[in-house]
């Protein structure tokens, strides 16, 4: 109990997001981004609640990451509506390939702000769709790993469940603690942890605001591997790194192809996927990939 309140006190004292206002420096180097085209050093002057650079030996890795230290990383609407704007930005920009989303050693996000919702009313957040938006992350059609130090609580467990796959360090805390608050989730994690954990387990953290370790995680399905804290972020940079080299229309047709097998029915999903593997014959990278496999060299793929 001393430690939920411990995060508990850490969320109701944080300060209120603010939006970053633009001064004259910033207007100059947003006018010097623009002319060098889809440059993403330095971003961060355009956010108060993230930081958003390209990273990799290609420079087509989107990294995005939550930057609330004082509130442990804590969801509210400014930092949501940023990471919305990051993510539709690096939509369009055709080098990014794959995107990282993480926080910072102690919080990748401890939850929503629970001072920013407390005293809200049933009228305004059910009119108002409350969190609603949040799902902009899961629609989002190019790859987006999690990669989870410290606490995943609450909305911030949600937002990593909505990413494509999440990679954990050692000391990472997963959890749904809504219940301590006299709430439950509303981002999803009834929905996604009970697909990726069972129903026993999910019901068990929902209902107890229990939290799991890393190791548990892992052994439960919900992230794909666990790493040492300080090698975490340099072990996710090489999967996204891999990932981002691939042809991004045969990467998009395959997280179409996964995530619909939460929606069909079996037959549907095997139907689909067939539908999505012939359309791969109409692109010229899985021309280009084949031909490179036959005459033993590695493929240069243009996205086409």
């Amino acid at each position: 109990m001393a430690l939920v309140n411990t995060i508990v006190g850490a969320l109701k004292s944080a300060a209120a997001c603010r939006y970053a206002v633009p001064t004259s420096s910033s207007l100059l180097q947003r006018h010097n981004r623009l002319a060098l085209g889809n440059n993403y050093n330095g971003g961060s002057a355009f956010y108060s609640n993230i930081t958003v650079e390209k990273k990799g030996k290609k420079n087509n890795v989107g990294f995005i990451q939550l930057n609330r230290p004082k509130a442990l990383n804590a969801l509210c609407d400014a930092l949501m509506k940023e990471l919305q704007t990051a993510l539709s930005d690096f939509s369009k920009d055709e080098e990014v390939g794959c995107v990282v989303l993480t926080g910072s050693n102690k919080a990748f996000a401890a939850g929503a702000d629970i001072k920013e919702m407390q005293p809200r009313e049933f009228a305004e957040v059910y009119k108002g769709d409350f969190l609603g938006f949040w799902n902009s992350i899961s629609l989002f059609k190019k790859p987006i790993i999690a990669a989870v130090n410290g606490y995943a609580l609450g909305g911030g467990c949600e937002i990593a469940m909505m990413c494509d796959i999440i990679y954990a360090g050692e000391k990472a805390k997963f959890g749904q603690p809504e219940i301590l608050l006299g709430t439950i989730p509303g981002g999803g994690g009834t929905q996604r942890l009970t697909q990726a954990v069972g129903k026993s387990k999910a019901m068990e953290m929902v209902l107890t605001g229990d939290q799991i370790s890393a190791q548990e995680a892992l052994q439960f399905g919900l992230v794909a591997n666990v790493y040492p804290v300080e090698e975490l972020v340099d072990k996710v940079m090489e999967k996204a790194e891999k990932i981002a080299s691939m042809s991004q229309i045969a990467t998009g047709m395959a997280k179409e192809a996964v995530n619909s097998s939460y929606e069909m029915t079996l037959a549907e999903g095997i139907h689909l996927e067939r539908r999505l593997f012939h359309s791969t014959f109409a692109t010229e990278d899985r021309r280009e990939g084949m031909t490179a496999f036959v005459e033993k060299r590695p493929a240069n793929f243009i996205n086409k």
